[in-house]
């Protein structure tokens, strides 16, 4: 069996269908034909006299249906969020004074991302004291800024 890398052909179609499913399943159509299905559902219960295989298709097919939406709905939100953290590591890339180490943010492990929480908490007590939240762009260069402005004034 042949691997199924994104660039192999079963990648491609899966990519294509997935995009298309994802597309489709948040449409008008969609909403549409799941209510009828169950105005369908509803209407049938008295021809089969609300048996427990009236119900069981309507439960096999919610049970179905919701399996696969879990996993295109993670796939949509992966994409998403790659897309998202991408532009924002551009915007990162491209301002001066912007500190690095922000970008690929994504891959730091918790504890490192909460000492960088911990660093932005103190950027903007440091920030807040000095009365303007524009002038620092980086926690240390707000330290800096901090220590010489307490030395001069002590």
């Amino acid at each position: 069996m042949k691997n199924e890398r994104p660039g192999s052909r079963i990648g491609i179609a899966m990519e294509r269908f997935s995009h298309w499913a994802t597309r489709m399943s948040g449409s008008t159509l969609a909403f549409t034909l799941a209510v009828l299905t169950i105005v369908v559902w509803i209407i049938t219960g008295p021809i089969f006299n609300f048996s427990d295989t009236w119900q069981l298709v309507i439960n096999t097919g919610t049970t179905v249906v919701t399996f696969l939406m879990v996993f295109l709905i993670q796939r949509a939100q992966n994409k998403e969020a790659l897309s998202l953290q991408l532009k924002l590591n551009e915007i990162v890339a491209a301002l001066k004074g912007a500190s690095n180490r922000l970008v690929d943010i994504e891959a730091l492990s918790e504890r490192e991302l909460e000492t960088l929480h911990s660093h932005y908490q103190r950027l903007a007590a440091l920030s807040k004291a000095q009365h303007d939240l524009f002038s620092s762009h980086s926690v240390d260069e707000a330290e800096r800024r901090h220590l010489r402005k307490s030395e001069t004034a002590g």
